[in-house]
């Protein structure tokens, strides 16, 4: 073969080399960009809803779960069945449900209005409190008493649940301004100001007497200025329409509704009517969600049980002034019945329902959640604190932000927490 032969087939390798890398190159880029650009594999709604629900800070301003522990071995640090203890939350299944905090209601039936029926409420609530404070401290690797907001974002580093205490009903001033000072110092940071029945401070939305005063009584003006001095949480869950726009001409901090719905959603006096969402609102402060069933979606007839009810009702003098022997054993008389009777739960959707409601008259700054568990709230799909990210799967599926579920689960109530604290010196 002659020279110029070689030499071209040569150069023709070259060439051909040369092509080859090129080839290799470009397609090697292709890879990398079509990699580099292809879209990540989408979140589920149920993805999207747990990341979220592990992310916020998640409080329930109220529950009755004391009741349980006053004169009983129930134990917060172990994991109780819903439907065969008739609780609804504890330790484990807090931690199950993703809930960083509650409130636990220090609750007083109403009784009666003498001297010595308010000095027996007064004491009943110092046993809870300490109960409370009993429960708890016997799980120091579970939970943790919460007495300022910060408290219980801190707790929450921890993997702890924050326990914060409320008092469920005025009752339990007892005419006496300085135990409002009192209960502040034992932890207490919210007093709703009455129950099912009118007190000595206000009307109630349910006393089938009607009002006594249409509105505040004048002790009711001493105690919500006293609450505003001490920088307690003013509480206006139960209390009549009246009640509450008394209560809003004097208060000089935010208020709380901490667990109440939506009258226009539900017409029950016990709801709030869109003015008095309103009003709350303007005032700067917040209504938490209540999820028991009656309050959220009218209930479907239950002759059966409402006949059972009325006459363990008659039975236990409508539960006022009741030893603590006998208001348990009608409280476990009252979970029998519901047990033996079981009535159609409304639906975490009905819940969301009032949610949408509420932040569209009052504002999405303006609504958190209280479900009332061991009190009456319990709704099909959220029966328990173990089954709280199903309320955020809801507003996950209805569009709501991060920001906004945030606010929802807890952002907004510790704003009015801190301000109500900022207001009173309490907090720099």
């Amino acid at each position: 073969m002659g020279k110029r032969r070689m030499k071209e087939l040569k150069n023709e390798g070259i060439k051909n080399w040369d092509n080859l890398m090129k080839n290799l190159l470009f397609i090697g880029l292709v890879f990398i960009f079509s990699t580099a650009f292809q879209p990540e594999q989408k979140e589920t709604l149920a993805q999207k809803a747990a990341r979220i629900h592990n992310a916020v800070f998640t409080v329930d301003t109220h529950t009755d779960t004391p009741m349980n522990l006053v004169d009983s071995d129930f134990n917060l640090a172990v994991r109780h069945d819903a439907q065969t203890s008739g609780t609804k939350s504890d330790f484990p299944r807090m931690k199950e449900g993703g809930l960083d905090a509650q409130f636990f209601a220090v609750f007083l039936s109403q009784g009666p209005r003498t001297e010595e029926g308010h000095a027996n409420a007064n004491k009943k609530a110092l046993e809870i409190i300490k109960s409370i404070y009993k429960s708890v401290e016997a799980a120091p690797e579970l939970a943790q008493i919460a007495r300022t907001p910060d408290d219980g974002y801190k707790i929450e580093k921890t993997g702890k649940r924050a326990i914060y205490i409320g008092v469920e009903n005025g009752y339990a001033i007892a005419h006496d301004l300085s135990n409002i000072e009192k209960f502040w110092q034992l932890g207490a940071r919210y007093i709703t100001l009455c129950h099912t029945l009118n007190n000595d401070i206000c009307d109630s939305s349910t006393d089938k007497k009607g009002p006594e005063y249409n509105g505040l009584s004048p002790f009711g003006v001493q105690v919500v200025k006293e609450m505003n001095r001490v920088g307690m949480m003013i509480d206006v869950s139960h209390i009549a329409d009246s009640s509450l726009f008394d209560v809003l001409k004097i208060t000089t901090a935010p208020i709380i509704a901490s667990h109440s719905c939506s009258r226009a959603m539900c017409d029950n006096p016990r709801n709030l009517t869109d003015e008095g969402l309103r009003a709350i609102a303007k005032n700067g402060g917040v209504i938490q969600m209540c999820i028991l069933s009656d309050y959220v979606k009218t209930p479907e007839p239950n002759p059966a049980r409402d006949s059972a009810r009325t006459a363990l009702r008659a039975k236990y003098n409508n539960f006022e002034g009741l030893t603590p022997e006998k208001e348990k054993a009608g409280h476990d008389e009252w979970r029998q019945i519901a047990q033996k009777f079981p009535q159609k739960l409304a639906t975490v959707k009905d819940v969301v329902d009032h949610i949408d409601h509420i932040v569209k008259v009052a504002g999405i700054d303006h609504v958190g959640i209280g479900t009332d568990f061991d009190g009456g709230g319990a709704v099909s799909g959220c029966f328990d604190v173990s089954q709280m990210g199903n309320i955020t799967l809801e507003l996950v599926r209805r569009g709501y932000t991060e920001e906004q579920i945030r606010k929802i689960w807890g952002g907004n109530f510790m704003r009015v927490f801190k301000a109500v604290l900022k207001s009173a010196g309490r907090l720099s």
